[in-house]
């Protein structure tokens, strides 16, 4: 199998509800692919159904062997009355090496947070915390929800500057769920439009004239392409598709 991720015809559900249904996706290894769709759409249950934390309840769902993914999660919380530096966040629940931590908070671009206490950090600051705790699984696929909530913008941008840099470091693949259209166009050789199944898909520049798009989004985020970085546009061996995500998967 030559993708990290390959899904076909996937059904989860929230309860009693399907949050997704019918949807194919898959995910190669060292492009950046984010997830776009409205509140409720089942952008974060389709990362927990990457994760395993979600049942898929139909369809099929395929890693990689020895697949490692690092995840970022929205809006993680820590009790601010708690003494506990940036090192020691990052040695739960397992211990952790000291160089292992430095390194990992090094490609987070939080080098100099080490020895900071956790509640003196600001959200900035603390996100590139919790993204060195992803990296420290030394992750083939980098997964973030919503990873900049809660960041004015300058600190979103440069946060999303940082990830960027992550793939071209790392070469790991990235996932993202982010609400940010622009941010989207700029950054993701790939977009997956949710609302329930698969809206449409493929590089930004497509998906942003997709009929299906627009009605969810309006054409304003059209304004938005001229700050995608055409480097990021990698030939796929599949290439963009709206409809077909998977049509010419290699499944051996």
């Amino acid at each position: 199998m030559s993708n990290l991720i390959e899904a076909r015809d996937i059904t989860v559900r929230a309860g009693t509800t399907p949050a997704l249904r019918n949807v194919d996706f898959y995910i190669a290894p060292g492009e950046i692919v984010t997830v776009v769709g409205p509140n409720g759409s089942g952008k974060t249950s389709l990362l927990r159904a990457i994760t395993g934390a979600a049942d898929i309840t139909s369809g099929s769902l395929k890693r990689r062997d020895g697949l490692r993914i690092g995840y970022v999660p929205q809006n993680l919380r820590i009790d601010p009355s708690l003494p506990m530096t940036a090192a020691r966040f990052l040695s739960l629940p397992k211990r952790r090496s000291l160089t292992d931590i430095r390194t990992a908070l090094a490609s987070a671009g939080a080098e100099k947070l080490e020895k900071r206490q956790i509640a003196d950090l600001s959200g900035g600051q603390f996100q590139r915390v919790v993204l060195a705790r992803a990296l420290l699984e030394k992750p083939d696929l980098l997964m973030l929800d919503e990873p900049t909530t809660g960041l004015d913008q300058p600190g979103s941008a440069a946060f999303y500057r940082r990830i960027e840099s992550l793939r071209e470091e790392t070469n790991c693949a990235i996932l993202m769920v982010s609400h940010e259209l622009h941010v989207v166009m700029a950054s993701s050789d790939r977009v997956i439009c949710l609302n329930g199944h698969v809206c449409c898909h493929g590089t930004p520049d497509i998906v942003a004239s997709a009929p299906e798009y627009r009605a969810l989004f309006g054409s304003g985020t059209q304004g938005a392409l001229a700050l995608y970085r055409h480097q990021h546009d990698h030939s796929h061996p599949h290439g963009p598709d709206c409809n077909h995500p998977l049509e010419e998967t290699d499944n051996a």
